[in-house]
């Protein structure tokens, strides 16, 4: 293997205590702006967002900030309240023995370009040597020009490279649909169908994994 591709949300870091902050705000201006109580505010705005699980538009905060008109950014939200991400304890130390042994990181992320935001508040983005959203190639995992874009970048073949993240459709499918090897993180458990080449609870396992493919 020359190279680890990952995703970022819910893999290498959270964005819950920031979501957690700001829905209640966005339910306030809903209610006012539509004369209703913050529940019918609450279920209209995640009724959108349901509706469109797992679209192009699904990933991007900011759309649905624009389709009920809110004077929000989620770039703003995110330069606001920074320590609202959170790092998984386990992120630095695997990303820090992944670059000891000499291997090319990248990232693959569904997210918008503000994804590349998130890394740099983070302290995470100097560790990757390419960074792939979907607003690069206009697409999103699991089609295959994402992953393949990303793999140009670092200049190795699907075969050289493993894809870590926490989705079975978009990563693990999409990883081993360009013939990469992958790596399903399941932080919480599941049930992975026995689909992802080798399945995680904590980065650290990477180690154990990288020692066989």
């Amino acid at each position: 293997m020359k190279a680890v591709l990952f995703d970022i949300d819910h893999t290498l870091l959270t964005e819950m205590p920031l979501i957690q902050l700001f829905l209640p705000q966005v339910y306030e201006k809903l209610s006012k702006k539509f004369g209703i109580n913050k529940e019918e505010a609450r279920d209209k705005f995640l009724g959108e967002i349901l509706a469109r699980r797992e679209t192009y538009e699904w990933h991007d905060w900011n759309f649905f900030f624009r389709l009920f008109d809110l004077d929000l950014r989620y770039e703003d939200l995110l330069r606001r309240y920074p320590h609202k991400l959170h790092v998984y304890p386990d992120t630095v130390p695997t990303l820090e023995w992944l670059k000891e042994k000499g291997l090319k990181l990248g990232v693959v992320t569904s997210g918008p370009a503000y994804q590349r935001l998130k890394l740099e508040l983070t302290g995470l983005e100097g560790y990757f040597d390419a960074v792939v959203t979907r607003d690069d190639v206009g697409a999103i995992k699991p089609e295959p020009k994402i992953f393949l874009r990303a793999l140009e970048e670092l200049g190795v073949s699907p075969r050289e490279a493993v894809m870590v993240g926490d989705s079975l459709r978009q990563d693990i499918y999409g990883g081993k649909n360009v013939g990469m090897k992958t790596v399903w993180i399941a932080r919480d458990g599941g049930e992975d169908f026995h689909f992802p080449d080798f399945k995680i609870r904590t980065l650290h396992e990477l180690r154990k994994v990288l020692e066989v493919v």
